[in-house]
């Protein structure tokens, strides 16, 4: 067994000096975890894919093809191929999460008997703190995946924590699955045996992610869209251990 039990998979595309700034605040963050990180970046500026490549632990990676599925598998199968039983998948973009809850948690991340799916969620306290459309599709994306898989947490959030046995499991999802994969392979763990649970905290909004406007009410429909077709695909996959 790897003497690290855990990797982490994640994908970057700094498209402003904004948006840059902050992945450099969460990658730095996530480097000093001391654990292997993954990084598949979209696009980003050379001076931030050489800021990636200076942070200790982290391997940078290039998707085959653009596209959020493209990226996030890239970094799952490199995590999958270092070896470790867990891999911790998170979006880049949550700094707050990853320097103040993450550290105290990483300890219920290690891989339990058997490892299976570890969701960080949020209560109701935390999900209030998101704008309201958000809160709207998110809670209809959670009721389908409760009905699907009986546990009823919050399954929206990001971050979480999956057997690495699963990740050849998501090899036949589409390339224009886009966030729906993350519901797939929750439910794919559980038809294969594998438990899920959850770590709930009052994870909150930042303040400069709380936009309402009508652009991003789009973006939430889209990921309400791909979060149910991953979900009913997830049903009807033919598995095999």
């Amino acid at each position: 067994m790897p003497a690290t039990p855990l990797s982490i998979a994640t994908m970057t595309w700094a498209r402003d000096a904004g948006e840059e700034a902050l992945l450099r605040r969460s990658l730095g963050l996530l480097a000093g975890l001391g654990l292997p990180v993954f990084v598949t970046d979209g696009g980003s500026p050379a001076s931030f894919l050489d800021f990636l490549r200076s942070l200790p632990s982290v391997t940078l990676l290039s998707p085959p093809r653009p596209g959020l599925w493209m990226q996030t598998r890239t970094s799952l199968r490199a995590a999958h191929d270092a070896g470790t039983p867990s891999i911790l998948y998170t979006e880049p973009d949550k700094a707050d999460f990853f320097a103040t809850a993450l550290p105290p948690l990483l300890p219920e991340a290690a891989p339990g008997d058997p490892p299976g799916v570890l969701l960080f969620s949020r209560s109701d306290r935390g999900f209030a703190s998101f704008p309201a459309f958000q809160q709207m599709t998110e809670t209809t994306i959670n009721q389908c995946c409760r009905e699907v898989m009986g546990e009823p947490v919050d399954y929206v959030y990001g971050p979480f924590v999956l057997n690495r046995a699963v990740v050849p499991h998501l090899e036949a999802l589409p390339e224009t699955i886009g966030w729906g994969w993350r519901p797939y392979a929750f439910n794919v763990a559980r038809r294969l045996g594998y438990p899920l649970r959850a770590v709930t905290g009052d994870f909150r909004c930042p303040a400069d992610q709380q936009q309402d406007t009508p652009a991003e009410r789009i973006y939430r429909m889209r990921q309400l869209v791909q979060n149910i077709e991953g979900l009913t695909l997830s049903t009807t996959a033919t598995l095999s251990r």
